[in-house]
């Protein structure tokens, strides 16, 4: 039991986090230095955001079937994928839906509308094609307006395990995922969703 409480306490952090969270962290010690206490504390406030953005929790799934591939609000559902909205409050770690083989990896140009409207499906985005026992998969992890940086941890040929950390996209975001022939979707919108622990399709009779 004191084990499993020590794991929940501690803070993991998405890996190439350094940067992002040392930068406000200097820039606050250069400010009181100088003797600007007010910047130095807008700049330590900065960095205990850039902190709580980039944390990455431990995750294990609800039950058997797809996982969510990310955080945040389910905007759109259909039978042949969903789209999810991540707000800058939420973790911005994706994860694998099932177990399968990265294919394709393609990097597209576009748009920088805000994440939670259907035309930011047009933005800026990584699709990554996925082979599954269950078949082919598509996600995409797709920018926001502001930092518009995506962070893929896999290249073509890897395998990868359900729930299995594979990328992040920064600062208000979407990943949207298709879902393979013979699951039943179960989520809807406006739901919820974990990822790499809410299941969001099952596999049908």
């Amino acid at each position: 039991r004191g084990k499993a409480q020590e794991r929940r306490c501690s803070l993991k952090l998405a890996k190439g986090s350094a940067p992002w969270i040392s930068a406000p962290i200097l820039l606050s010690a250069a400010l009181a230095a100088a003797g600007s206490w007010y910047m130095s504390a807008l700049a330590m406030a900065g960095s205990i955001f850039m902190i709580f953005f980039h944390r990455d929790p431990d995750r294990l799934p609800e039950g058997e079937g797809m996982l969510a591939p990310a955080d945040g609000k389910v905007v759109q559902a259909a039978r042949d994928g969903i789209a999810i909205f991540m707000s800058p409050s939420s973790v911005h770690v994706n994860r694998a839906p099932l177990d399968g083989l990265v294919r394709n990896i393609e990097y597209r140009k576009g748009t920088h509308l805000p994440a939670f409207l259907g035309r930011a499906c047009e933005n800026q985005q990584n699709r990554m094609d996925l082979s599954t026992d269950d078949g082919e998969m598509e996600l995409r992890q797709i920018t926001g307006t502001l930092v518009r940086e995506i962070v893929c941890y896999v290249r073509p040929g890897d395998r990868i395990s359900r729930g299995e950390r594979i990328g992040m996209v920064r600062f208000g975001s979407r990943v949207e995922v298709s879902i393979p022939p013979g699951y039943n979707l179960q989520v809807k919108n406006g739901d919820s969703v974990r990822a790499g622990q809410t299941v969001v399709a099952v596999r049908g009779p």
